[in-house]
Protein backbone atom coordinates (compact mmCIF):
# COMPACT_ATOMS: atom_id res chain seq x y z
CA UNK A 1 0.00 0.00 0.00
CA UNK A 2 1.31 3.48 -0.85
CA UNK A 3 1.57 6.44 1.50
CA UNK A 4 -1.80 7.81 0.45
CA UNK A 5 -3.47 4.52 1.16
CA UNK A 6 -2.09 4.70 4.69
CA UNK A 7 -3.56 8.16 5.23
CA UNK A 8 -0.18 9.86 4.72
CA UNK A 9 0.51 12.94 2.66
CA UNK A 10 2.10 12.50 -0.79
CA UNK A 11 5.48 13.70 0.39
CA UNK A 12 7.35 11.01 2.38
CA UNK A 13 10.69 12.02 3.77
CA UNK A 14 13.05 9.03 3.13
CA UNK A 15 14.89 9.86 6.32
CA UNK A 16 11.68 9.15 8.24
CA UNK A 17 11.75 5.57 6.97
CA UNK A 18 15.05 4.66 8.71
CA UNK A 19 15.11 4.52 12.49
CA UNK A 20 17.50 2.98 14.99
CA UNK A 21 16.30 -0.11 16.82
CA UNK A 22 17.15 0.40 20.52
CA UNK A 23 17.38 -3.38 21.02
CA UNK A 24 19.93 -4.06 18.27
CA UNK A 25 21.58 -0.68 17.72
CA UNK A 26 21.01 -1.12 13.97
CA UNK A 27 19.08 1.15 11.58
CA UNK A 28 15.95 -0.49 10.20
CA UNK A 29 13.43 0.39 7.52
CA UNK A 30 10.20 1.65 9.13
CA UNK A 31 7.18 1.02 6.97
CA UNK A 32 4.60 2.42 9.42
CA UNK A 33 4.10 6.20 9.59
CA UNK A 34 4.99 8.19 12.67
CA UNK A 35 1.68 9.97 12.97
CA UNK A 36 -1.44 8.24 14.33
CA UNK A 37 -3.64 6.89 11.55
CA UNK A 38 -7.29 6.51 10.96
CA UNK A 39 -8.57 3.01 10.79
CA UNK A 40 -10.44 3.93 7.59
CA UNK A 41 -8.62 5.14 4.47
CA UNK A 42 -9.26 8.74 3.69
CA UNK A 43 -10.60 10.03 0.35
CA UNK A 44 -8.11 10.13 -2.52
CA UNK A 45 -7.46 13.07 -4.77
CA UNK A 46 -9.56 13.00 -7.96
CA UNK A 47 -7.75 12.03 -11.11
CA UNK A 48 -8.67 11.69 -14.73
CA UNK A 49 -9.02 7.99 -14.22
CA UNK A 50 -11.33 8.44 -11.27
CA UNK A 51 -13.42 11.04 -13.07
CA UNK A 52 -14.26 8.39 -15.59
CA UNK A 53 -15.67 6.12 -12.90
CA UNK A 54 -19.28 4.94 -13.17
CA UNK A 55 -22.18 6.38 -11.27
CA UNK A 56 -21.99 3.78 -8.57
CA UNK A 57 -18.60 4.98 -7.56
CA UNK A 58 -16.89 1.85 -8.76
CA UNK A 59 -13.84 2.18 -10.96
CA UNK A 60 -12.68 0.00 -13.79
CA UNK A 61 -11.13 -3.22 -12.60
CA UNK A 62 -7.59 -2.90 -11.32
CA UNK A 63 -4.95 -5.33 -12.50
CA UNK A 64 -5.92 -8.78 -11.37
CA UNK A 65 -9.64 -8.12 -11.82
CA UNK A 66 -10.08 -6.27 -8.52
CA UNK A 67 -12.16 -3.16 -8.23
CA UNK A 68 -11.69 -0.10 -6.04
CA UNK A 69 -14.41 2.07 -4.53
CA UNK A 70 -14.31 5.75 -3.61
CA UNK A 71 -15.16 6.74 -0.05
CA UNK A 72 -18.75 8.03 0.00
CA UNK A 73 -19.22 11.78 0.67
CA UNK A 74 -21.21 10.90 3.79
CA UNK A 75 -18.19 9.32 5.48
CA UNK A 76 -17.09 11.25 8.53
CA UNK A 77 -13.38 10.95 7.95
CA UNK A 78 -12.12 14.40 6.93
CA UNK A 79 -9.87 14.99 3.96
CA UNK A 80 -6.18 15.32 4.71
CA UNK A 81 -4.96 18.79 5.51
CA UNK A 82 -1.69 20.46 4.84
CA UNK A 83 0.96 19.53 7.40
CA UNK A 84 1.49 22.24 9.97
CA UNK A 85 2.74 22.30 13.49
CA UNK A 86 -0.04 22.68 16.04
CA UNK A 87 0.73 24.57 19.24
CA UNK A 88 1.75 22.22 22.00
CA UNK A 89 -1.02 23.44 24.28
CA UNK A 90 -3.75 23.20 21.62
CA UNK A 91 -6.39 20.59 22.39
CA UNK A 92 -7.58 18.49 19.49
CA UNK A 93 -10.86 19.56 17.99
CA UNK A 94 -13.71 17.22 18.89
CA UNK A 95 -14.35 14.70 16.13
CA UNK A 96 -10.82 15.04 14.77
CA UNK A 97 -7.68 13.11 15.70
CA UNK A 98 -5.03 15.23 17.32
CA UNK A 99 -1.57 15.68 15.84
CA UNK A 100 1.62 15.24 17.78
CA UNK A 101 3.80 18.30 17.91
CA UNK A 102 6.27 18.07 15.03
CA UNK A 103 9.80 17.70 16.35
CA UNK A 104 12.50 19.43 14.41
CA UNK A 105 15.21 16.87 13.66
CA UNK A 106 18.72 17.87 14.48
CA UNK A 107 21.18 17.94 11.59
CA UNK A 108 23.14 15.09 13.17
CA UNK A 109 20.10 12.84 13.47
CA UNK A 110 19.12 13.64 9.90
CA UNK A 111 22.55 12.59 8.67
CA UNK A 112 22.44 9.36 10.67
CA UNK A 113 19.06 8.45 9.25
CA UNK A 114 20.17 9.11 5.70
CA UNK A 115 23.28 7.07 6.40
CA UNK A 116 21.05 4.20 7.47
CA UNK A 117 19.23 4.34 4.14
CA UNK A 118 22.49 4.54 2.25
CA UNK A 119 23.85 1.57 4.16
CA UNK A 120 20.83 -0.46 3.11
CA UNK A 121 21.68 0.25 -0.51
CA UNK A 122 25.30 -0.70 0.16
CA UNK A 123 24.22 -4.02 1.65
CA UNK A 124 22.06 -4.77 -1.38
CA UNK A 125 24.90 -3.82 -3.71
CA UNK A 126 27.35 -5.90 -1.71
CA UNK A 127 24.99 -8.85 -1.85
CA UNK A 128 24.85 -8.57 -5.62
CA UNK A 129 28.61 -8.24 -5.80
CA UNK A 130 29.07 -11.25 -3.52
CA UNK A 131 26.74 -13.28 -5.73
CA UNK A 132 28.61 -12.30 -8.87
CA UNK A 133 31.93 -13.00 -7.18
CA UNK A 134 30.68 -16.41 -6.07
CA UNK A 135 29.67 -17.20 -9.63
CA UNK A 136 33.09 -16.04 -10.78
CA UNK A 137 34.82 -18.32 -8.27
CA UNK A 138 32.56 -21.20 -9.30
CA UNK A 139 34.01 -20.90 -12.77
CA UNK A 140 37.56 -21.09 -11.40
CA UNK A 141 37.26 -24.50 -9.77
CA UNK A 142 38.37 -27.57 -11.73
CA UNK A 143 36.90 -30.92 -10.70
CA UNK A 144 37.81 -34.54 -11.33
CA UNK A 145 35.35 -37.39 -10.90
CA UNK A 146 37.19 -40.11 -8.97
CA UNK A 147 34.12 -42.27 -8.48
CA UNK A 148 33.84 -44.21 -5.23
CA UNK A 149 37.30 -43.12 -4.07
CA UNK A 150 35.72 -39.93 -2.66
CA UNK A 151 32.50 -39.13 -0.83
CA UNK A 152 29.59 -37.53 -2.68
CA UNK A 153 29.34 -34.57 -0.31
CA UNK A 154 30.74 -32.89 2.78
CA UNK A 155 29.40 -33.17 6.33
CA UNK A 156 29.97 -30.42 8.89
CA UNK A 157 29.19 -32.80 11.75
CA UNK A 158 31.84 -35.47 11.19
CA UNK A 159 35.60 -35.81 11.26
CA UNK A 160 37.02 -35.57 7.75
CA UNK A 161 40.18 -36.48 5.85
CA UNK A 162 41.40 -34.47 2.87
CA UNK A 163 44.37 -35.60 0.79
CA UNK A 164 46.32 -32.55 -0.39
CA UNK A 165 48.43 -33.33 -3.45
CA UNK A 166 51.12 -31.15 -5.01
CA UNK A 167 52.11 -32.32 -8.48
CA UNK A 168 55.46 -31.86 -10.23
CA UNK A 169 53.81 -31.16 -13.57
CA UNK A 170 55.42 -28.24 -15.40
CA UNK A 171 52.59 -25.88 -16.23
CA UNK A 172 52.73 -22.13 -16.48
CA UNK A 173 55.41 -19.62 -17.28
CA UNK A 174 58.63 -19.87 -15.31
CA UNK A 175 58.20 -23.46 -14.15
CA UNK A 176 60.68 -24.99 -16.57
CA UNK A 177 63.33 -25.29 -13.90
CA UNK A 178 61.21 -27.35 -11.51
CA UNK A 179 60.10 -30.96 -11.48
CA UNK A 180 60.93 -33.78 -13.82
CA UNK A 181 61.08 -32.75 -17.44
CA UNK A 182 58.08 -34.13 -19.29
CA UNK A 183 56.42 -35.35 -16.08
CA UNK A 184 52.77 -36.33 -16.43
CA UNK A 185 52.23 -34.89 -12.97
CA UNK A 186 53.26 -37.26 -10.21
CA UNK A 187 52.24 -36.98 -6.55
CA UNK A 188 55.29 -34.96 -5.53
CA UNK A 189 54.04 -33.47 -2.23
CA UNK A 190 51.37 -35.28 -0.24
CA UNK A 191 49.65 -34.33 3.01
CA UNK A 192 46.76 -36.25 4.56
CA UNK A 193 44.86 -33.67 6.59
CA UNK A 194 42.64 -35.10 9.33
CA UNK A 195 40.25 -32.69 11.09
CA UNK A 196 38.70 -33.97 14.31
CA UNK A 197 34.97 -34.34 14.74
CA UNK A 198 34.83 -31.77 17.55
CA UNK A 199 37.17 -29.38 15.64
CA UNK A 200 39.53 -29.10 18.60
CA UNK A 201 42.50 -30.42 16.63
CA UNK A 202 43.83 -31.48 13.26
CA UNK A 203 46.73 -33.61 12.04
CA UNK A 204 48.66 -33.02 8.80
CA UNK A 205 50.47 -36.24 7.92
CA UNK A 206 53.13 -35.86 5.21
CA UNK A 207 53.65 -38.89 2.98
CA UNK A 208 57.12 -39.15 1.39
CA UNK A 209 57.03 -39.30 -2.39
CA UNK A 210 59.93 -41.82 -2.43
CA UNK A 211 58.25 -44.24 -0.04
CA UNK A 212 57.95 -47.74 -1.53
CA UNK A 213 54.32 -48.93 -1.61
CA UNK A 214 51.90 -51.20 -3.42
CA UNK A 215 49.55 -49.22 -5.67
CA UNK A 216 46.17 -51.03 -5.97
CA UNK A 217 44.04 -51.44 -9.08
CA UNK A 218 42.41 -48.13 -9.85
CA UNK A 219 39.12 -47.49 -11.71
CA UNK A 220 39.50 -44.18 -13.56
CA UNK A 221 36.91 -42.13 -15.43
CA UNK A 222 37.67 -41.60 -19.11
CA UNK A 223 36.77 -38.51 -21.18
CA UNK A 224 33.97 -40.43 -22.92
CA UNK A 225 32.37 -41.27 -19.55
CA UNK A 226 33.51 -44.88 -19.45
CA UNK A 227 35.62 -46.37 -16.64
CA UNK A 228 39.03 -47.94 -17.18
CA UNK A 229 40.80 -49.98 -14.51
CA UNK A 230 44.50 -49.13 -14.33
CA UNK A 231 46.31 -52.25 -13.03
CA UNK A 232 48.09 -51.91 -9.71
CA UNK A 233 51.83 -52.31 -9.22
CA UNK A 234 53.90 -53.52 -6.28
CA UNK A 235 57.10 -52.15 -4.81
CA UNK A 236 57.01 -48.72 -6.47
CA UNK A 237 57.45 -45.12 -5.32
CA UNK A 238 54.38 -43.50 -3.83
CA UNK A 239 54.54 -40.61 -6.30
CA UNK A 240 53.70 -42.96 -9.20
CA UNK A 241 50.19 -43.38 -7.73
CA UNK A 242 49.30 -40.26 -9.74
CA UNK A 243 49.87 -39.66 -13.44
CA UNK A 244 51.63 -42.93 -14.16
CA UNK A 245 49.72 -45.02 -16.73
CA UNK A 246 46.87 -42.53 -16.61
CA UNK A 247 46.21 -42.73 -12.88
CA UNK A 248 44.00 -39.99 -11.44
CA UNK A 249 43.93 -38.56 -7.87
CA UNK A 250 41.51 -41.31 -6.91
CA UNK A 251 44.38 -43.77 -7.38
CA UNK A 252 46.48 -41.77 -4.91
CA UNK A 253 43.57 -41.79 -2.44
CA UNK A 254 43.25 -45.57 -2.78
CA UNK A 255 47.01 -45.95 -2.25
CA UNK A 256 46.82 -43.91 0.96
CA UNK A 257 44.05 -46.23 2.20
CA UNK A 258 46.18 -49.26 1.25
CA UNK A 259 49.21 -47.95 3.16
CA UNK A 260 47.65 -46.33 6.23
CA UNK A 261 44.21 -47.90 6.59
CA UNK A 262 42.80 -44.35 6.61
CA UNK A 263 40.20 -43.52 3.97
CA UNK A 264 40.58 -40.00 2.49
CA UNK A 265 37.14 -38.42 2.02
CA UNK A 266 38.22 -35.86 -0.58
CA UNK A 267 41.28 -34.54 -2.38
CA UNK A 268 42.66 -31.13 -3.30
CA UNK A 269 45.39 -30.98 -5.93
CA UNK A 270 47.60 -28.09 -7.05
CA UNK A 271 50.69 -27.61 -9.18
CA UNK A 272 53.67 -25.24 -8.86
CA UNK A 273 51.61 -22.17 -9.75
CA UNK A 274 49.55 -22.51 -6.55
CA UNK A 275 52.54 -21.62 -4.36
CA UNK A 276 53.25 -18.56 -6.49
CA UNK A 277 49.70 -17.23 -6.61
CA UNK A 278 48.72 -17.95 -3.01
CA UNK A 279 51.83 -16.37 -1.51
CA UNK A 280 51.41 -13.32 -3.74
CA UNK A 281 47.76 -13.01 -2.71
CA UNK A 282 48.74 -12.66 0.97
CA UNK A 283 51.69 -10.35 0.27
CA UNK A 284 54.29 -12.98 1.07
CA UNK A 285 54.96 -15.61 3.72
CA UNK A 286 57.45 -15.20 6.56
CA UNK A 287 60.17 -17.84 6.73
CA UNK A 288 63.19 -18.37 8.96
CA UNK A 289 66.57 -19.90 8.13
CA UNK A 290 69.25 -21.11 10.52
CA UNK A 291 71.90 -20.46 7.89
CA UNK A 292 72.15 -18.48 4.67
CA UNK A 293 71.17 -20.29 1.46
CA UNK A 294 72.48 -19.69 -2.05
CA UNK A 295 71.38 -22.67 -4.14
CA UNK A 296 72.32 -22.49 -7.83
CA UNK A 297 69.87 -25.26 -8.74
CA UNK A 298 66.71 -23.68 -7.37
CA UNK A 299 68.15 -20.13 -7.45
CA UNK A 300 67.11 -19.62 -3.83
CA UNK A 301 69.26 -16.92 -2.25
CA UNK A 302 68.27 -15.93 1.29
CA UNK A 303 70.20 -14.70 4.33
CA UNK A 304 70.16 -16.36 7.74
CA UNK A 305 67.30 -15.27 9.96
CA UNK A 306 63.86 -14.03 8.96
CA UNK A 307 62.78 -13.32 5.39
CA UNK A 308 59.58 -12.93 3.44
CA UNK A 309 59.07 -14.96 0.26
CA UNK A 310 56.39 -14.86 -2.39
CA UNK A 311 55.89 -15.87 -5.98
CA UNK A 312 58.89 -17.43 -7.68
CA UNK A 313 61.03 -17.18 -4.54
CA UNK A 314 58.40 -18.99 -2.45
CA UNK A 315 58.29 -21.82 -4.97
CA UNK A 316 62.08 -22.11 -4.87
CA UNK A 317 61.91 -22.25 -1.06
CA UNK A 318 59.55 -25.25 -0.96
CA UNK A 319 61.06 -27.04 -3.96
CA UNK A 320 64.77 -26.99 -3.14
CA UNK A 321 66.22 -29.92 -1.26
CA UNK A 322 69.93 -29.32 -1.75
CA UNK A 323 69.85 -26.50 0.82
CA UNK A 324 68.50 -28.53 3.72
CA UNK A 325 69.94 -31.23 5.97
CA UNK A 326 71.07 -34.28 4.05
CA UNK A 327 69.70 -32.83 0.80
CA UNK A 328 66.95 -35.45 0.75
CA UNK A 329 63.19 -35.45 0.47
CA UNK A 330 62.60 -36.03 4.20
CA UNK A 331 64.45 -32.83 5.13
CA UNK A 332 62.57 -30.94 2.44
CA UNK A 333 59.28 -32.21 3.91
CA UNK A 334 60.17 -30.60 7.26
CA UNK A 335 60.80 -27.28 5.52
CA UNK A 336 57.52 -27.55 3.62
CA UNK A 337 55.68 -28.17 6.89
CA UNK A 338 57.24 -25.03 8.37
CA UNK A 339 56.24 -23.11 5.27
CA UNK A 340 52.63 -24.37 5.43
CA UNK A 341 52.46 -23.42 9.13
CA UNK A 342 53.55 -19.89 8.30
CA UNK A 343 51.08 -19.68 5.39
CA UNK A 344 48.26 -20.79 7.72
CA UNK A 345 49.20 -18.14 10.26
CA UNK A 346 49.30 -15.47 7.56
CA UNK A 347 45.92 -16.48 6.11
CA UNK A 348 44.35 -16.41 9.58
CA UNK A 349 45.92 -13.10 10.56
CA UNK A 350 43.96 -9.89 10.98
CA UNK A 351 45.94 -8.26 8.18
CA UNK A 352 44.46 -10.76 5.74
CA UNK A 353 40.98 -11.28 7.16
CA UNK A 354 40.22 -7.55 7.46
CA UNK A 355 41.55 -6.60 4.03
CA UNK A 356 38.85 -7.09 1.34
CA UNK A 357 41.41 -6.86 -1.46
CA UNK A 358 43.57 -9.59 0.05
CA UNK A 359 40.55 -11.78 0.69
CA UNK A 360 39.40 -11.30 -2.91
CA UNK A 361 42.84 -12.10 -4.27
CA UNK A 362 43.24 -15.08 -1.95
CA UNK A 363 39.85 -16.61 -2.84
CA UNK A 364 40.46 -16.01 -6.53
CA UNK A 365 43.97 -17.49 -6.41
CA UNK A 366 42.96 -20.49 -4.31
CA UNK A 367 40.06 -21.53 -6.51
CA UNK A 368 42.10 -21.09 -9.69
CA UNK A 369 44.96 -23.14 -8.26
CA UNK A 370 42.90 -26.12 -7.07
CA UNK A 371 41.55 -29.24 -8.68
CA UNK A 372 39.15 -31.09 -6.38
CA UNK A 373 36.79 -34.06 -6.47
CA UNK A 374 33.18 -33.50 -7.48
CA UNK A 375 31.99 -34.02 -3.89
CA UNK A 376 33.44 -30.64 -2.87
CA UNK A 377 33.47 -29.02 -6.30
CA UNK A 378 31.12 -26.17 -5.44
CA UNK A 379 32.50 -22.94 -4.00
CA UNK A 380 29.87 -23.05 -1.25
CA UNK A 381 31.14 -26.49 -0.21
CA UNK A 382 34.77 -25.39 -0.32
CA UNK A 383 33.75 -22.46 1.87
CA UNK A 384 32.17 -24.88 4.36
CA UNK A 385 35.40 -26.91 4.45
CA UNK A 386 37.46 -23.76 5.06
CA UNK A 387 35.14 -22.54 7.83
CA UNK A 388 35.29 -25.91 9.60
CA UNK A 389 39.09 -25.92 9.42
CA UNK A 390 39.15 -22.33 10.70
CA UNK A 391 37.57 -23.54 13.96
CA UNK A 392 40.73 -25.50 14.80
CA UNK A 393 43.27 -23.47 16.84
CA UNK A 394 46.66 -23.32 15.10
CA UNK A 395 48.30 -24.56 18.29
CA UNK A 396 46.41 -27.83 17.85
CA UNK A 397 47.28 -28.40 14.19
CA UNK A 398 50.07 -30.99 14.25
CA UNK A 399 52.47 -31.61 11.37
CA UNK A 400 54.22 -34.96 11.25
CA UNK A 401 55.58 -37.43 8.69
CA UNK A 402 54.82 -41.11 8.16
CA UNK A 403 57.45 -42.98 10.22
CA UNK A 404 59.82 -44.61 7.73
CA UNK A 405 63.17 -46.39 7.57
CA UNK A 406 65.68 -46.74 4.76
CA UNK A 407 64.74 -49.31 2.17
CA UNK A 408 66.67 -52.46 3.20
CA UNK A 409 66.68 -53.70 -0.41
CA UNK A 410 68.95 -50.84 -1.51
CA UNK A 411 72.68 -50.43 -1.09
CA UNK A 412 72.55 -46.81 -2.14
CA UNK A 413 69.91 -44.99 -0.11
CA UNK A 414 67.30 -43.56 -2.43
CA UNK A 415 63.93 -44.72 -1.11
CA UNK A 416 62.27 -45.51 2.21
CA UNK A 417 59.67 -47.96 3.52
CA UNK A 418 57.03 -47.70 6.25
CA UNK A 419 58.39 -48.36 9.72
CA UNK A 420 56.19 -51.30 10.77
CA UNK A 421 57.10 -50.83 14.43
CA UNK A 422 55.98 -47.22 14.89
CA UNK A 423 53.76 -46.28 11.93
CA UNK A 424 50.71 -48.44 12.85
CA UNK A 425 50.26 -46.52 16.11
CA UNK A 426 50.28 -43.22 14.23
CA UNK A 427 47.77 -44.48 11.66
CA UNK A 428 45.57 -45.93 14.41
CA UNK A 429 45.49 -42.64 16.34
CA UNK A 430 44.44 -40.67 13.26
CA UNK A 431 41.85 -43.25 12.24
CA UNK A 432 40.31 -43.07 15.72
CA UNK A 433 40.29 -39.26 15.88
CA UNK A 434 42.94 -39.01 18.60
CA UNK A 435 44.79 -35.70 18.89
CA UNK A 436 48.59 -35.40 18.84
CA UNK A 437 48.29 -32.28 21.00
CA UNK A 438 46.86 -31.91 24.49
CA UNK A 439 43.25 -30.85 24.05
CA UNK A 440 40.31 -30.95 26.41
CA UNK A 441 37.73 -33.26 24.92
CA UNK A 442 34.09 -32.65 25.66
CA UNK A 443 32.72 -35.35 27.91
CA UNK A 444 29.61 -36.95 26.54
CA UNK A 445 27.03 -38.99 28.41
CA UNK A 446 27.05 -41.69 25.76
CA UNK A 447 30.77 -42.35 26.40
CA UNK A 448 30.04 -43.03 30.06
CA UNK A 449 27.18 -45.31 29.12
CA UNK A 450 29.38 -47.19 26.65
CA UNK A 451 32.11 -47.69 29.25
CA UNK A 452 29.54 -48.99 31.75
CA UNK A 453 28.65 -51.88 29.40
CA UNK A 454 32.05 -53.42 30.04
CA UNK A 455 31.58 -53.44 33.82
CA UNK A 456 30.10 -56.49 35.52
CA UNK A 457 30.44 -60.24 35.62
CA UNK A 458 31.74 -62.23 32.68
CA UNK A 459 30.74 -65.66 31.47
CA UNK A 460 33.22 -68.44 30.85
CA UNK A 461 34.51 -68.62 27.29
CA UNK A 462 32.84 -72.00 26.87
CA UNK A 463 29.45 -70.41 27.61
CA UNK A 464 29.73 -67.69 24.98
CA UNK A 465 27.48 -68.37 22.00
CA UNK A 466 27.96 -66.08 18.97
CA UNK A 467 27.51 -66.07 15.23
CA UNK A 468 29.99 -64.02 13.19
CA UNK A 469 29.17 -61.95 10.09
CA UNK A 470 31.56 -60.13 7.76
CA UNK A 471 30.25 -56.58 7.41
CA UNK A 472 33.10 -54.91 5.54
CA UNK A 473 36.29 -56.60 6.76
CA UNK A 474 38.72 -58.38 4.46
CA UNK A 475 37.45 -61.41 2.58
CA UNK A 476 37.42 -64.51 4.79
CA UNK A 477 37.55 -62.51 8.04
CA UNK A 478 34.48 -64.20 9.53
CA UNK A 479 35.89 -67.69 9.00
CA UNK A 480 39.30 -66.71 10.36
CA UNK A 481 37.70 -65.16 13.45
CA UNK A 482 35.63 -68.25 14.19
CA UNK A 483 38.73 -70.43 13.83
CA UNK A 484 40.61 -68.15 16.23
CA UNK A 485 37.74 -68.08 18.74
CA UNK A 486 37.44 -71.86 18.79
CA UNK A 487 41.12 -72.82 18.64
CA UNK A 488 42.81 -70.01 20.57
CA UNK A 489 40.44 -68.69 23.24
CA UNK A 490 37.94 -71.53 23.80
CA UNK A 491 34.76 -69.97 22.37
CA UNK A 492 33.53 -73.27 20.97
CA UNK A 493 29.93 -72.15 20.47
CA UNK A 494 30.79 -69.80 17.62
CA UNK A 495 29.82 -70.16 13.97
CA UNK A 496 30.49 -68.49 10.65
CA UNK A 497 27.38 -66.69 9.36
CA UNK A 498 29.13 -65.47 6.16
CA UNK A 499 28.48 -61.96 4.83
CA UNK A 500 26.24 -59.39 6.50
CA UNK A 501 23.47 -57.72 4.43
CA UNK A 502 25.57 -54.55 4.16
CA UNK A 503 28.88 -52.99 5.12
CA UNK A 504 29.41 -51.09 8.38
CA UNK A 505 32.37 -48.89 9.40
CA UNK A 506 32.72 -50.18 12.96
CA UNK A 507 32.55 -53.71 14.40
CA UNK A 508 29.47 -54.31 16.57
CA UNK A 509 28.26 -57.00 18.98
CA UNK A 510 24.49 -57.15 19.49
CA UNK A 511 23.07 -59.07 22.46
CA UNK A 512 19.98 -59.47 24.65
CA UNK A 513 19.98 -58.22 28.27
CA UNK A 514 20.44 -61.71 29.70
CA UNK A 515 23.48 -62.18 27.42
CA UNK A 516 25.39 -59.21 28.88
CA UNK A 517 27.89 -61.42 30.78
CA UNK A 518 28.67 -63.26 27.52
CA UNK A 519 29.08 -59.93 25.69
CA UNK A 520 31.52 -58.65 28.31
CA UNK A 521 33.58 -61.83 28.04
CA UNK A 522 33.77 -61.70 24.24
CA UNK A 523 34.66 -57.99 24.40
CA UNK A 524 37.51 -58.79 26.79
CA UNK A 525 38.79 -61.60 24.53
CA UNK A 526 38.63 -59.55 21.32
CA UNK A 527 39.54 -56.15 22.67
CA UNK A 528 36.18 -54.57 21.83
CA UNK A 529 35.32 -51.16 23.24
CA UNK A 530 32.11 -50.40 25.10
CA UNK A 531 30.92 -48.49 22.04
CA UNK A 532 31.02 -51.72 20.01
CA UNK A 533 28.52 -53.38 22.35
CA UNK A 534 24.92 -52.85 21.24
CA UNK A 535 22.22 -53.96 23.70
CA UNK A 536 19.33 -55.29 21.66
CA UNK A 537 17.89 -58.74 21.12
CA UNK A 538 19.22 -62.22 20.63
CA UNK A 539 18.87 -64.30 17.51
CA UNK A 540 19.00 -68.04 16.97
CA UNK A 541 21.90 -69.99 15.56
CA UNK A 542 21.77 -72.96 13.21
CA UNK A 543 20.69 -75.20 16.10
CA UNK A 544 17.85 -72.88 17.03
CA UNK A 545 19.60 -71.69 20.21
CA UNK A 546 19.75 -68.03 21.31
CA UNK A 547 22.97 -66.38 20.23
CA UNK A 548 24.71 -63.01 20.08
CA UNK A 549 25.60 -61.42 16.71
CA UNK A 550 29.13 -60.18 15.99
CA UNK A 551 29.46 -58.14 12.77
CA UNK A 552 33.00 -57.37 11.65
CA UNK A 553 33.20 -53.84 10.26
CA UNK A 554 35.74 -52.07 8.09
CA UNK A 555 37.79 -51.31 11.20
CA UNK A 556 38.48 -55.02 11.80
CA UNK A 557 42.24 -55.61 11.63
CA UNK A 558 42.35 -59.40 11.92
CA UNK A 559 41.58 -62.26 14.29
CA UNK A 560 43.11 -61.59 17.69
CA UNK A 561 43.96 -57.95 16.95
CA UNK A 562 42.34 -55.70 19.61
CA UNK A 563 39.78 -53.19 18.37
CA UNK A 564 39.86 -50.92 21.41
CA UNK A 565 40.65 -47.44 20.05
CA UNK A 566 43.66 -45.64 21.52
CA UNK A 567 43.08 -42.87 24.04
CA UNK A 568 46.45 -41.21 23.55
CA UNK A 569 48.54 -40.59 20.46
CA UNK A 570 52.12 -41.88 20.36
CA UNK A 571 55.11 -39.58 20.55
CA UNK A 572 56.51 -38.95 17.08
CA UNK A 573 59.94 -37.61 16.27
CA UNK A 574 60.00 -34.34 14.37
CA UNK A 575 56.37 -33.35 14.92
CA UNK A 576 55.50 -29.64 15.09
CA UNK A 577 52.45 -27.43 15.45
CA UNK A 578 51.19 -24.65 13.20
CA UNK A 579 51.52 -21.93 15.85
CA UNK A 580 55.27 -22.37 16.33
CA UNK A 581 57.80 -20.41 14.28
CA UNK A 582 60.67 -22.71 13.30
CA UNK A 583 63.81 -22.06 11.28
CA UNK A 584 64.76 -24.27 8.35
CA UNK A 585 68.15 -25.91 8.64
Amino acid sequence: MDAQGRGRADNVDPADQWVINPDTGEYELRLTPSAPQSAVPGPRRPSAGRARGNASGEHPAAPGGQKTREAAPAETVPAPRRRRAAPAEEEPTPGRRGRRPEKKKSKTKKVLMWTGGTMALVVVAAGTTAYLFFKHLEGNVTTTDVGSAAKNGFSKDEAFNILIIGTDKRTGKGNEGYGDKGSVGHADTNVLLHVSKDRTNATALSIPRDMIVDVPDCPTKQPDGSTKVVPGTTGVRFNTSLGQDGRDPGCTMRTVKEVTGIQPDHFMMADFNAVKTLTTAVDGVDVCLKHAVNDNKSHLNLPAGKSKVEGEEALAFVRTRHAWGNQGDLDRIKVQQQFLSSLMRKMASGDTLTDPTKLFDLANAATKALTVDTGIGKVSTLTDVALELKKVPTKNITFLTVPVVDNPAEKVRATVVVDKNTAPEVFNAIANDVSFTDVKKKQKADKSAAAARLKGTQSEASEVRVRVFNGGAASGAAGETVAWLQNSVGVLKSENAANAPGEIPKTTLEYAPDQAPQARKLAALMGLSGAALKPGKSFTNSQGLPTMTLTLGKDFKGAGVPLTPPTKAPDVDGKSTADKVQCAS
